[in-house]
C-alpha cells in the first residue's frame, strides 16, 4: 500500500527559521539533515518536497462561479504542512514506524499517515 507522509512543523527548528534552527546544537544539527538522509535513501521512500513557509501561500475557492483567492493559509500556521514523502510499505504499521523516525515529529511538530486512493 502506498501512504503520504504530510510533515507539519509546527515549531520544530528548520533551517528555513535561523532563530529556531540556532537553539539545536551543532549535533542536533547534523542529526536531523543525517535522518532525513535516511529516510530518503529507505526502500520504499520517494522523497518528496519541502514547501515554503505558510505566509507564502494563496488559498483558492470558487462560489458561484467566481475563483476567490486569500493570502496565506487555510489551516492555523502551527498545523501547515511543510513538506511530505511517499511510502511504499506493507502496512500501516512500517509507515508509522517511518513517521516516528522525521525529525519534525520529535521536534515539536507532527507527521500525518493517510493512505494513498489507488483509482
Amino acid at each position: 500500500m502506498r501512504y503520504m507522509l504530510l510533515i507539519h512543523q509546527g515549531d520544530s527548528p528548520t533551517p528555513r527559521s535561523p532563530e529556531a534552527w540556532a537553539t539545536l546544537s551543532e549535533d542536533e544539527q547534523k542529526a536531523v539533515y543525517a535522518d532525513y538522509k535516511a529516510i530518503n535513501q529507505t526502500p520504499g521512500v520517494t522523497p518528496g518536497l519541502g514547501l515554503d513557509t505558510p505566509e507564502t501561500a494563496t488559498t483558492v475557492r470558487v462560489k458561484d462561479g467566481k475563483t476567490l483567492t486569500t493570502d496565506g493559509p487555510f489551516v492555523e500556521i502551527k498545523e501547515a504542512v511543510g513538506g511530505y514523502l511517499l511510502f511504499e510499505a506493507d502496512d500501516l504499521d512500517a509507515a508509522i514506524e517511518l513517521a516516528a523516525r522525521i525529525p519534525a515529529a520529535r521536534l515539536g511538530g507532527a507527521v500525518e499517515v493517510r493512505p494513498i486512493v489507488e483509482w
